[in-house]
């Protein structure tokens, strides 16, 4: 019989940060590639994001109109890197972006 072979399961927890860009598919090809190069800046930018990918413990998965952030630090990495990026993105929306905030989407952008 073959030896067998004891595999040892190691379990983490994770926490995970969705963000979608509303409207996006009403956006012309251009103005969809220009919104995603633009969130995927601030993301990049943000505190947390540069922390937690600094130590290895961050996973990006793209969704197409907007990310997947899957945070292997703390329960508050998420929450707090979303409030960093609608602050950012509220910051640059007039002289970068151009993007504009209903409060139901600034909202939004924090859950």
């Amino acid at each position: 019989m073959p030896a067998e072979v004891k595999k040892e399961i190691q379990l983490e927890i994770a926490h995970v940060l969705f963000i979608d860009i509303v409207g996006y598919s009403k956006l012309s090809v251009n103005e969809q590639h220009a919104r995603v190069e633009d969130l995927n800046e601030v993301v990049r930018l943000s505190e947390q994001f540069r922390k937690a990918e600094a130590a290895g413990r961050l996973l990006k998965i793209p969704t197409g109109d907007g990310m997947a952030l899957v945070f292997y630090t703390s329960p508050e990495a998420p929450a707090q890197c979303a409030v960093e990026i609608s602050s950012a993105l509220k910051e640059h929306r007039a002289c970068n972006f151009g993007w504009e905030f209903t409060a139901d989407q600034s909202a939004a952008l924090l859950m």
